[in-house]
């Protein structure tokens, strides 16, 4: 499989790592929008949301709880934060495997 994040997960490609768990892998973003900018991934190899298969409902819930964990260890707790995904040519999702776009440090703005 030719998967930029599953050679992260592999170790292939180095990443600034800011989480992991058996299941999990969080990362800072090489192109950041924000003072914060964190992309989580689950371990298996999903292609987006719409990839998601019922026996992966746990690691799913996983992923969302490890979400928690890095909003705080980032500091965005508080003062709040974005959750993106993307989804498809459209969505513009650039890397076929399920991300999670963590970002936060400053206050946000909707931008169409």
């Amino acid at each position: 499989m030719d998967c930029l994040f599953c050679k992260i997960v592999n170790g292939d490609i180095p990443s600034k790592k800011v989480y992991e768990d058996e299941h999990v892998l969080a990362f800072h973003d090489i192109n950041p929008v924000a003072p914060v900018h964190v992309l989580m991934i689950p371990k298996k190899h999903i292609q987006s949301v719409l990839a998601i298969e019922p026996e992966d409902k746990e690691l799913i819930g996983h992923l969302h709880l490890s979400l928690q964990k890095v909003a705080e260890t980032m500091g965005v707790n508080e003062d709040g934060f974005r959750i993106v995904t993307n989804i498809g040519k459209h969505g513009q999702q650039t890397v076929f495997h399920l991300h999670y776009h963590l970002i936060g440090g400053r206050q946000l703005e909707w931008q169409f």
